[in-house]
C-alpha cells in the first residue's frame, strides 16, 4: 500500500518541486511590492493632505477641504496618481503602478494584482480613518450640553435635517427622474453640519458662549447625531437594494435603539472602563481601551446591518461623559492624524469632476443637479433659524447661517455613498460640490450676519 502512492508521486513532486518554488517567489516579490506601492501611496496621500490643509489654513479656510482638494488633484480628475479600480481604472491607468514597473522588477502580467491589492488596502485604512474620525466628534459631542440648551436646539435640528432632506430627495426624484435610492442618499447628504467649522468660527467672532452661539453648537450636535442615525439607515438601504415601508422603519427602530440603548448601557460601563483604565501599567492603556470599546461598536452596529461609523460614533458619545474625556481626545488626535487624512484624500480622489465639465453636453444635467443641490442645502439651513419662536431679540439668520457648512461630515456621506456604488459619478460629484462650496461661504457669511446686529445696536447708542 506504500509502493503506489510513492511511485506514483515521487516524479510528480520531483517535477512540481520548481513550478512551487517560483511560484513562491513570485508571491513573495508580489507581496513585497504590494507593500512598496501601499508605501508609495501613503506618501503621496499624506504630502497632498498637508499640502493642501496648509495652503487653506492659510487662507482661513478648514484644513478639511484642503485635504479633499490635495486627493481631487492627484486622483482621477486631475494627476492619476491614485485611482481605484472600483472607478473603472486599471494599472496601466494608475502612475504610481507605471512608477513601480519603471524602477523596480515588477512584470506588467504582475502589475493588475499588485494595482489591485494596493488598492484594497488604501481603501481598508480610509475605512478605518472615518470610524476614527466619528469617535472623535462623538468624543467632542457634549449630551449634557444638547440637553442644556434644550427644545430651541432640538427645533432647529429636527428642521435642519427634515426640510433639506425631504426637499432635496423629492426634487431629485421628480424633477431630474434620479433613481429612488441615490435619491435618498443625496438628500441624507445634506442633512450633515459641521460643528468644528461653525465653533471655529463662533470662537473667532466671541459669539461661542452667546445664546446664538449655544443653539447653534446644541442644534449642530443632535444634526450629528440624527444625521449619522440617517446615513446608516440609508446605507442599508443601498445593501438590501430596495426600499420597503417596514424594512425602513425597522432600520430606523434598529438604529435609534441601538443609539439609546448604546448610550444607557454604556452609562453603566463608565465606572468599570475608568477603573479598569487606571489600574492599567502599561503605555497607551486609555487610547488602546477606548479604541477597544470604539471597534467593538463598530462591530455590532456593522453585523447587526447598520453602519460601523454608527458605533464609533456612540462609543465617543459614551465615554465624553467619563472623567477620562480630555485625555482621551488629546491622545487620539495623533491616531486622526494617520488614519483621518487617507480618508479625505481618498474621497477626493474618488471624485471625478470632468462629469461636471460644460463643455459636454451630457454633463449638463449634472451641473444643475450640483446647483440645485448647493440652493436646498443653503436655504434648507437658514430657515432653521426662523423656526426658533417668541424671541424677538435673537439673531435668527445668523442661526440658520451657521448651521450651512457641512465640511468633515458633508464628506463622510458623500465617502460612504461612493463606496457602496449606490451614487452615479455625476451625483457623487454633485454632492462633493455642495460640501465644498457650503463650506466656503458660510464662515465669511457667519462673520457678516453676526456683525449687523452690533453696528446697530451701535447706531442706537449714538
Amino acid at each position: 500500500m506504500t509502493i503506489f502512492p510513492s511511485l506514483f508521486f515521487d516524479p510528480f513532486l520531483k517535477a512540481s518541486l520548481p513550478l512551487l518554488a517560483t511560484a513562491t517567489e513570485t508571491d513573495t516579490e508580489s507581496s513585497a511590492l504590494i507593500i512598496a506601492g501601499v508605501l508609495l501611496s501613503l506618501v503621496v496621500i499624506y504630502f497632498a493632505s498637508k499640502l493642501g490643509g496648509e495652503i487653506c489654513a492659510r487662507i482661513d479656510l478648514p484644513p478639511v477641504l484642503g485635504e479633499l482638494v490635495g486627493g481631487v488633484v492627484i486622483g482621477v480628475s486631475v494627476l492619476h496618481l491614485l485611482v481605484f479600480p472600483e472607478g473603472g481604472a486599471s494599472a496601466s491607468d494608475s502612475l504610481l503602478i507605471q512608477f513601480l514597473l519603471k524602477t523596480s522588477d515588477l512584470t506588467p502580467e504582475a502589475a493588475q494584482s499588485v494595482f489591485a491589492t494596493q488598492s484594497e488596502v488604501i481603501s481598508v485604512l480610509s475605512e478605518l480613518g472615518v470610524i476614527i474620525l466619528l469617535f472623535e466628534i462623538g468624543l467632542e459631542s457634549d449630551l449634557k450640553e444638547l440637553i442644556r440648551v434644550g427644545p430651541q436646539a432640538a427645533v432647529v435640528a429636527v428642521v435642519g435635517v427634515v426640510a433639506p432632506f425631504a426637499t432635496g430627495t423629492a426634487g431629485l426624484i421628480y424633477f431630474f427622474h434620479v433613481p429612488t435610492i441615490p435619491s435618498i442618499f443625496a438628500g441624507a447628504a445634506l442633512t450633515a453640519t459641521s460643528i468644528g467649522i461653525t465653533a471655529k468660527v463662533l470662537a473667532e467672532i466671541d459669539r461661542l458662549s452667546s445664546k446664538e452661539g449655544q443653539i447653534i453648537i446644541g442644534a449642530a450636535v443632535l444634526d450629528d447625531i440624527l444625521g449619522i442615525v440617517v446615513l446608516a439607515v440609508v446605507a442599508s438601504l443601498v445593501k438590501t437594494g430596495e426600499i420597503e415601508v417596514f424594512n425602513v422603519i425597522i432600520l430606523i427602530v434598529s438604529a435609534g435603539a441601538f443609539l439609546i440603548g448604546s448610550i444607557l448601557i454604556g452609562r453603566l460601563f463608565s465606572p468599570l472602563f475608568v477603573r479598569l483604565v487606571n489600574e492599567m501599567k502599561t503605555r497607551g492603556q486609555l487610547l488602546l481601551a477606548g479604541l477597544i470599546f470604539a471597534f467593538i461598536l463598530s462591530y455590532i452596529a456593522q453585523v447587526i446591518q447598520l453602519e460601523a461609523i454608527l458605533g464609533s460614533f456612540t462609543a465617543g458619545l459614551v465615554l465624553a461623559e467619563t472623567e477620562k474625556r480630555t485625555e482621551l481626545e488629546e491622545q487620539i488626535i495623533p491616531v486622526a492624524d494617520i488614519f483621518v487624512p487617507i480618508f479625505f484624500v481618498c474621497v477626493g480622489a474618488k471624485t471625478d469632476l470632468s462629469v461636471l465639465n460644460p463643455a459636454i453636453p451630457s454633463n449638463r444635467e449634472g451641473l444643475i443637479i450640483a446647483a440645485f443641490l448647493i440652493v436646498v442645502a443653503i436655504l434648507g439651513k437658514v430657515i432653521t433659524g426662523f423656526t426658533v419662536l417668541g424671541q424677538p431679540q435673537l439673531n435668527k439668520l445668523a442661526i440658520g447661517v451657521g448651521m450651512i457648512p457641512r465640511g468633515e461630515v458633508g464628506l463622510v456621506f458623500a465617502g460612504v455613498g461612493s463606496a457602496s456604488g449606490a451614487l452615479s459619478a455625476s451625483t457623487d460629484a454633485a454632492i462633493i460640490m455642495m460640501v465644498i462650496l457650503t463650506t466656503f461661504v458660510a464662515p465669511p457669511l457667519l462673520r457678516v450676519v453676526f456683525k449687523e446686529p452690533k453696528v446697530a445696536l451701535e447706531e442706537q447708542s449714538n
